[in-house]
């Protein structure tokens, strides 16, 4: 039986700022906080560290703790690529007595609520528009334009689960941002 604990979901279209608004967060309550470390297939981009960043591991290892039920949540974000959080990585933060927080995609989002029920709160980052977005990972220059066509096109999809979410929070403005998802968090941890 696994112990009981809470975790906080933010979920959005990559490029809509969850990322920097879950560093936000974990810096101004780690008390109360920690960072779900997703497993994944790809390899590490610019300074990412494995057990830091990510657990990186092979397509071979990802498949066999599939096969071994190790996953509460997996997907094939990209083609080959594989994304996921292991069921030992929840447990370990909530022997910690922390509530965990995720940076994942929409669909793993989705999927860890349905799971998880009244124990999650699930946000759905909203960019203040598709063009800005566009904007952001064109900016990044991480990404080939094969794969930056394949993220906007991802994105476009993603918007359309907003509703599905407990809550939309909105990020035209990222202090403003920050802010609420502070508010909301606090008194989220804070129910009994």
């Amino acid at each position: 039986m696994e112990p009981e604990g809470k975790l906080i979901i933010f979920s959005a279209p990559s490029g809509a700022g969850k990322t920097t608004i879950v560093r936000h967060l974990l810096s101004k309550l780690p008390d109360d906080l920690e960072f779900s470390i997703s497993a994944t297939t790809r390899d590490p981009r610019g300074s990412e560290r494995d057990t830091i960043d990510y657990y990186f591991i092979t397509k071979e290892d990802f498949l066999h703790r599939i096969a071994k039920k190790q996953f509460v949540e997996f997907e094939e974000v990209y083609s080959g690529t594989f994304y996921g959080t292991l069921r030992e990585e929840i447990e370990r933060i909530w022997a910690k007595g922390k509530a965990v927080i995720f940076d994942i995609d929409v669909e793993g989002g989705l999927h860890l609520k349905r799971k998880y029920g009244e124990q999650a709160l699930a946000i759905f980052v909203q960019p203040p528009s598709i063009e800005v977005l566009i904007e952001r990972l064109t900016g990044r220059g991480t990404d080939s334009s094969e794969k930056l066509s394949e993220r906007f096109e991802k994105a476009a999809k993603e918007l359309d689960y907003a509703p599905k979410f407990d809550f939309i929070l909105k990020n035209h403005d990222l202090k403003t941002a920050c802010q609420e998802a502070e508010i909301l968090v606090k008194d989220f941890i804070a129910k009994g």
